[in-house]
């Protein structure tokens, strides 16, 4: 005897998905549903290349809190928060070499995301790799260590599905949340590229790729 719930759980892996492959949260911040994943695999292997040379690492605020998700860096510059502050540095200050150069595929995938988003000649220098684990968060916040805010920010997802908080130029306004799953990519820029965001905690599960955590890659442009 057929089990219904199996039946229809087949089904519904048969049916297309209707969702819009492109949502605006707000003028100048696009999130493209999906636009990663046919570099998902590869973008994975990349990070563990990087993270081979500049392991992950927990880092802490200048007030003394610890970020819940793990970082590195890749490109000419890497941002870090310690006691001295938050700041980008040419260099990893565990290793105090250069920190891993931008795989020609995040460079590909970023340029090509912000165009499609319009934002045409985003050439990032500096990618920030995040790992979060059940239980990781990251509060409210503005990107504004760059100093050139006339580049867009983008942010590629992978692995366990998150809630991104989405808010306006004041800590005011109130948030709201937006799904973002494996291979989905945020570009915001323009009027929107210093709102605050955020994503809730990571909730526990198994992700194919990425096993028990989401990986997020964001990609900037650091004025020299």
């Amino acid at each position: 005897m057929t089990d219904p719930a199996s039946s229809a759980t087949q089904m519904s892996l048969l049916l297309p998905d209707t969702r819009p492959s492109r949502v605006t949260l707000s003028p100048g911040a696009i999130v493209l549903r999906g636009f990663a994943l046919p570099d998902a695999e590869a973008l994975h292997a990349a990070i563990r290349a990087v993270a081979a040379q500049a392991p992950l690492r927990t880092m802490h605020t200048p007030g003394g809190g610890t970020l819940s998700a793990a970082m590195t860096n890749c490109g000419t510059l890497g941002w870090v928060t310690d006691k001295a502050g938050y700041r980008y540095t040419p260099q990893d200050p565990l290793s105090h070499r250069p920190w891993p150069p931008l795989p020609a595929l995040f460079a590909q995938v970023a340029t090509s995301a912000a165009q499609t988003a319009g934002f045409s000649g985003f050439h990032p220098n500096a990618c920030l790799i995040n790992r979060y684990e059940a239980g990781s968060r990251m509060g409210l916040h503005q990107d504004k260590d760059e100093k050139d805010f006339t580049q867009p920010i983008v942010s590629v997802s992978l692995g366990l599905p998150i809630h991104f908080l989405w808010g306006g130029l004041t800590r005011s306004v109130s948030p709201f949340s937006f799904l973002l799953e494996h291979g989905d990519v945020v570009v915001w820029g323009g009027k929107a590229r210093l709102h605050y965001h955020g994503v809730k905690p990571l909730a526990a599960g198994q992700h194919p790729l990425t096993g028990s955590c989401r990986f997020n890659l964001t990609f900037r442009f650091v004025a020299p």
